[in-house]
């Protein structure tokens, strides 16, 4: 009998930890370690998909609550009110901007808080409901949304030129075809310009002309060398004898000058003589 009671005396103190541990966790994950806690709501205009109770709230990247409810707006059943667990020591001022914000590629959202300047007033409640946020909509645009509305476009896109990527197709198609028909004719091309152009082993109907050319630029410069030596020869010589050439012939005709004028004037001496 003694043992048994022994027995649950230790169950019963087990138990009383286990809760105790249990309590602490509780107080410590509502009080955040930072005293009260206060609640704000925060209406967002549109689908609010991937946001969780429980989720994360962040003011500037700084986790300093989470989402304690969600509901519908029961005025407007496209609205979604957030309600918000906030420790005291938040500054939400009446300008704090509020959206979603969301983890990667998951589609997990969290609710992020933004801004507010220090001169403005904290955000107070009014007509006995908690302080509200009205989110910005450029804020709480819902990234699957996104990608739906550009696959969207994509799709109408590509529905609006169908025809124009059927003839751009069927044209490829067409090319292909003619491309595999001429098969045989393209290996020749191809071995025509390898042929003019040349490869690793030799150079090619270019590369022949191209040394033919060289080497008659270097045939003319040696030539144009020889032209060159033979004018200045030319210069230095015969010019020379072409000056005396020219005195000699200035001599004979002034003596056929002479004696034509002699004869001009005495013809009879061409018969009997002076």
């Amino acid at each position: 009998m003694e043992t048994k009671a022994n027995y649950i005396v230790t169950g019963l103190f087990t138990i009383a930890v286990i809760a105790g541990a249990f309590g602490f966790i509780f107080w410590f994950q509502r009080t955040g370690g930072s005293g009260e806690e206060t609640s704000y709501r925060v209406v967002f205009d549109g689908s609010v998909a991937g946001l969780r109770t429980g989720a994360a709230v962040t003011f500037n990247g700084i986790r300093v609550g989470e989402v304690a409810g969600l509901s519908l707006d029961a005025r407007d059943p496209r609205k979604v009110v957030a309600l918000l667990s906030l420790g005291r020591a938040v500054p939400v001022r009446a300008d704090t901007k509020a959206g979603l914000a969301f983890q990667g590629l998951t589609g997990l959202a969290e609710v992020s808080l933004t801004g507010g300047s220090a001169d403005a007033g904290l955000l107070v409640a009014q007509a006995g409901q908690p302080p509200t946020l009205y989110a910005d909509a450029s804020e709480t645009a819902d990234v699957t949304q996104q990608a739906r509305e550009v696959l969207a476009r994509i799709n109408s896109m590509v529905a609006d030129n169908a025809t124009a990527l059927h003839a751009s197709l069927a044209n490829i198609q067409t090319v292909t075809n003619t491309l595999a028909q001429n098969s045989q004719r393209l290996d020749k091309i191809m071995a025509g310009l390898e042929n003019l152009a040349g490869g690793p082993d030799n150079n090619g109907q270019i590369g022949k002309a191209a040394d033919s050319i060289r080497r008659l630029a270097d045939d003319l410069d040696k030539q144009t060398s020889q032209i060159s030596a033979g004018l200045t020869q030319f210069s230095n010589t015969g010019l020379k004898q072409y000056e005396a050439l020219a005195v000699d012939g200035r001599r004979t005709l002034a003596e056929l000058q002479k004696t034509i004028q002699n004869i001009n004037q005495h013809p009879q001496s061409l018969i009997f003589g002076r």
